[in-house]
């Protein structure tokens, strides 16, 4: 397993308050953090630097999560991204994040513990 810091996590959220306290959190426990504010710049970010793993915020205006998921999935290029899926609608399951191609979910609001937990997970 290699170290934290050879790790990058981007995080996509639209409101600035949530991707600023997981960049908080997360770059001290050594993750290299990128943000985007939106699932276009996130699709962005992700075609001109591969992070290693996603956190994506499902809920957002224009392009929710579950889309950018989709049209992440339709890019062969990205099948074996790490995508985990942030949301506070408790309509959402599990079963629905497998099937637009995700990997994991994470209820809000987010325990920090359970986050390392799940990055650990996908990062190794």
């Amino acid at each position: 397993m290699k170290p934290a810091q050879n790790y990058t996590i981007l995080i996509v959220d639209d409101i600035a308050d949530n991707l600023l306290l997981m960049q908080l959190f997360l770059e001290p426990e050594g993750y290299q953090v990128e943000v985007a504010s939106s699932g276009n710049t996130a699709i962005a970010k992700i075609e001109a630097s591969l992070p290693d793993l996603v956190l994506l915020d499902v809920m957002m205006p224009d392009m929710n999560g579950l889309e950018v998921t989709q049209r992440l999935r339709e890019n062969s290029s990205f099948l074996s991204l790490p995508i985990v899926l942030i949301t506070a609608n408790q309509e959402i399951d599990f079963e629905q994040a497998r099937e637009v191609g995700a990997n994991d979910l994470i209820c809000k609001p987010v325990d920090m513990d359970e986050l390392l937990s799940r990055i650990s997970i996908w990062c190794y």
